[in-house]
């Protein structure tokens, strides 16, 4: 059993990085199913994994965050975000999930970008409590999944399962006493506060600061737009995704 289910998990992890995904890991949500199923709802107490899958952003994109104001860098982001990663996110998400459910396992595939709690600005599960469980990077200053390799500059989908499969571990927090993300975010809605699992994520950052700065964006820059405009300048600024260039 434990042989199948290893070659299960390299099979998936191959097909899912043939169609362009960059990182895959699973996590054991067990620790976490309180907070998961307060979120999201009782029935996810279903699925005591996830598989986590993250796809790198282009550099050249992401680096012309810096021109804050400028309309051509800032649609070519949101474009590049939520026209074409997340739905190649959401693809190669529900082909891992048809392969678990061939193999007789439950598979909850979760959008790559999904608000269910307009409140509290929240989705089903937090892409980046998943990719943090399965050791794919930390939780940042930012409260943003900060990967050694790229930084904040991956987007992730995340496949919630029944299946055994092994998971790995969480990622000691990389930020140190770096504070560029809680310098450069224009409503202050960073407080510099290390991520803690049992702090509210009040404690480390003001998401409602953060949604009214992109309305305001919208209004001032593009009232023609129905979408809110996006910042990013917490992707841009991390040295832990900059150091690669």
């Amino acid at each position: 059993m434990g042989d199948d289910l290893e070659t299960l998990r390299v099979e998936l992890e191959e097909n899912a990085k043939r169609r362009g995904a960059d990182l895959f890991g699973v996590a054991d949500l067990t620790p976490a199913l309180d907070f998961v199923c307060k979120q999201g709802g009782e029935f996810l107490r279903r699925f005591p994994r996830a598989i986590s899958i993250g796809m790198r952003l282009l550099d050249a994109v992401v680096d012309q965050l810096r021109l804050h104001e400028n309309l051509s860098a800032i649609f070519t982001y949101q474009f590049h975000v939520y026209q074409a990663v997340n739905p190649l996110l959401n693809e190669i998400a529900l082909g891992v999930s048809k392969r678990l459910q061939e193999e007789g396992y439950l598979a909850y595939p979760i959008p790559a970008s999904q608000t269910i709690n307009t409140q509290r600005l929240e989705g089903v599960i937090s892409h980046k409590l998943a990719a943090h469980l399965a050791g794919l990077g930390w939780i940042g200053k930012s409260c943003l999944l900060v990967t050694p390799k790229y930084g904040p500059r991956v987007r992730f989908s995340t496949v919630l399962t029944d299946a055994p499969l092994t998971s790995g571990s969480p990622m000691p927090n990389g930020c140190g006493t770096c504070e560029e993300c809680v310098k450069i975010c224009p409503p202050k809605a960073f407080t510099g506060v290390p991520f803690d699992p049992s702090q509210l994520r009040e404690a480390r950052f003001n998401a409602h600061l953060c949604s009214q700065y992109l309305k305001q964006r919208r209004e001032t820059l593009a009232p023609q737009s129905s979408d809110d405009l996006i910042c990013g300048l917490c992707v841009y600024v991390c040295p832990h995704g900059r150091k690669q260039r």
